[in-house]
């Protein structure tokens, strides 16, 4: 029997709690129930397994369900007798006429199930209008991925990673060229804004894997607190106090999205007047391309007073904030490792810790490729790396082809 995602999560913490992984308040929390309740489940799902967990009604049809003569009878009247009546006079004969006490959602159901449409809509098309733009610059961002054939041929399919300002149309710092939309892509763009605008107050972009948890796997802790981690790029927006807004659809990033149009116009033919054919070469086509867009799309704001906050301007907090973390746990030999990559521990006389064996540390992999290991806030190794490779599935590669090709 087919069980919904929640009921699947009570499953898995009605068998930890079985294996006395958690407690019966614990669970009674995670789920807004009382204790009482969760006792009830436990003791349904001992005697019925997970059958316990479905309601009874589950699979059953209704009990109040249109027959099928009455819907065959209903579909010969309105291809006949009352062919061309709309929903609500065709639902009226049925009651006043034929005697058929049927309700219009219900006869509208019949219709459409048998393809059969509406011969008039009965309110006109809802009049939509382009949104307004924000006030001031920085209020607002909307980022994107575009994959496309960008070089025409000439070399791999890109994807051309990029923000834009909502208040003025400006291309913002860090567009680049990559692979795919990734993790990396994001943060790199990210990392420019910040070095070179500040932090924006509101992100707009799409639900891509990146930017959203879109998976179903659930680790206890999670469980308990009612919510996923976010993923790498949501954690450092939270750590900036970014508010990070979903678009359910390509027309609702509208400005984005004709960006991309423009692009895959006037930015196609710059590529191809410059007989770019690589990654790198189409890098520094869009570099210079991108000064010349905004002198020639961008608008003045509203309000000239820019929204910008202030980023931080260490460089080396920069690239720490922007960096993909990884929380592992420190070998008995004093060493970790990610993703194939070992890291030493050195020894160090004026250490807070005579040894960090068997703790929990935070790798840092820097865009720039090297690796800080920390301890709390304690940095207690480095080393030195290749970038990590635009990835979808949270960028557990190195792109040594990135080192060689970007000079991020």
């Amino acid at each position: 029997m087919l069980m919904s995602e929640r009921q699947w999560r009570i499953l898995s913490l009605l068998e930890r709690l079985g294996r006395g992984e958690v407690t019966v308040g614990e669970v009674a929390a995670s789920l807004g129930r009382s204790t009482r309740q969760v006792q009830r489940m436990r003791k349904r799902f001992a005697s019925n397994g997970s059958a316990g967990l479905v309601h009874g009604n589950a699979g059953r049809s209704p009990k109040h369900r249109t027959s099928q003569e009455v819907r065959e009878q209903v579909l010969i009247l309105r291809r006949g007798k009352y062919d061309g009546f709309n929903d609500q006079h065709f639902t009226e004969k049925l009651v006043e006429v034929e005697g058929l006490e049927l309700t219009r959602e219900t006869v509208r159901r019949i219709l459409r199930s048998a393809g059969i449409a509406s011969p008039r809509k009965r309110r006109p098309p809802k009049h939509r209008r382009r949104r307004e733009r924000k006030a001031q610059a920085g209020q607002m961002i909307l980022w994107d991925g575009s994959d496309h054939d960008w070089l025409e041929g000439r070399g791999p399919r890109l994807c051309l990673m990029g923000a834009i300002d909502d208040a003025t149309g400006e291309v913002l710092p860090g567009a680049h060229f990559t692979e795919e939309e990734s993790t990396v892509g994001y943060l790199r763009v990210l990392r420019d804004i910040l070095r070179e605008k500040g932090i924006p107050h509101t992100v707009y972009g799409d639900r891509h894997s990146s930017l959203k948890r879109n998976d179903k796997h659930w680790t206890l802790e999670e469980e308990l607190a009612g919510k996923q981690e976010p993923t790498q790029v949501g954690r450092v927006l939270a750590n900036l106090g970014v508010e990070m807004r979903y678009a359910l659809s390509a027309p609702a990033k509208g400005r984005v999205e004709r960006l991309w149009g423009v692009l895959q116009d006037r930015l196609i033919s710059e590529l191809r007047l410059a007989g770019a054919s690589t990654r790198g070469q189409a890098n520094k086509v869009l570099d210079e391309y991108r000064q010349a867009h905004n002198q020639r799309f961008a608008v003045a704001p509203q309000d000239s007073q820019p929204a910008w906050r202030k980023a931080p301007t260490d460089h080396t907090q920069l690239l720490d904030l922007c960096a993909l973390h990884y929380v592992r746990k420190v070998y008995k030999n004093h060493t970790v490792r990610l993703h194939g990559r070992v890291i030493d521990i050195p020894k160090r006389p004026n250490a807070a810790r005579a040894t960090y064996a068997g703790k929990e540390v935070v790798i840092k992999h820097l865009l720039s490729g090297d690796y800080r290991v920390f301890h709390g806030e304690e940095c207690i190794a480095w080393a030195s790396g290749s970038r990590p490779k635009p990835s979808t599935s949270n960028n557990k590669n190195n792109d040594k082809n990135e080192a060689s090709e970007d000079t991020g």
